[in-house]
């Protein structure tokens, strides 16, 4: 069994998990804070059509609502290949930690693994961002 490096890049969040879980889990929210679906997600059945950019229409399909905080979700490549990323929303304290688990696939470079670390970090910078906007606009 082949198992691949892994970072997990997390941003603690000022704002009751329960909320950022909420607003971060809704696909209609993530290209308010997800870069990489910046163009927006359009519902198909259970999963959500995105525009990849250059590399074309991916699917995610995200898991079931729940009372954990987990947020994982798969995106099919047009090529088919199946992506998992695992993301969780955890209280920490009287706020929350979002966790992005980051897998580095065979045959990607250091240069490429740190760019796409520093994408997801951006990312949650912005979720963090709006998240506690919003606490703050109450």
């Amino acid at each position: 069994m082949t198992t691949m490096p892994a970072r997990i890049v997390h941003r603690a969040i000022r704002r009751d998990w329960r909320a950022v879980y909420a607003f971060a889990a809704k696909p209609e929210n993530m290209p308010l804070w997800a870069s990489g679906l910046a163009s927006g997600l359009v519902r198909d059945g259970e999963d959500w059509i995105a525009d990849g950019g250059p590399i074309g229409k991916v699917r995610v399909r995200f898991a079931p609502q729940n009372d954990f905080g987990v947020i994982d979700h798969t995106v099919t490549l047009p090529d088919g290949l199946v992506v998992e990323n695992a993301l969780r929303v955890v209280p920490n304290g009287d706020g929350a930690e979002v966790m992005f688990t980051l897998l580095r696939p065979p045959g990607m470079d250091d240069a490429a693994f740190e760019a796409d670390a520093a994408h997801v970090a951006r990312d949650l910078d912005t979720l963090a961002r709006l998240m506690e906007e919003r606490e703050t606009a109450r």
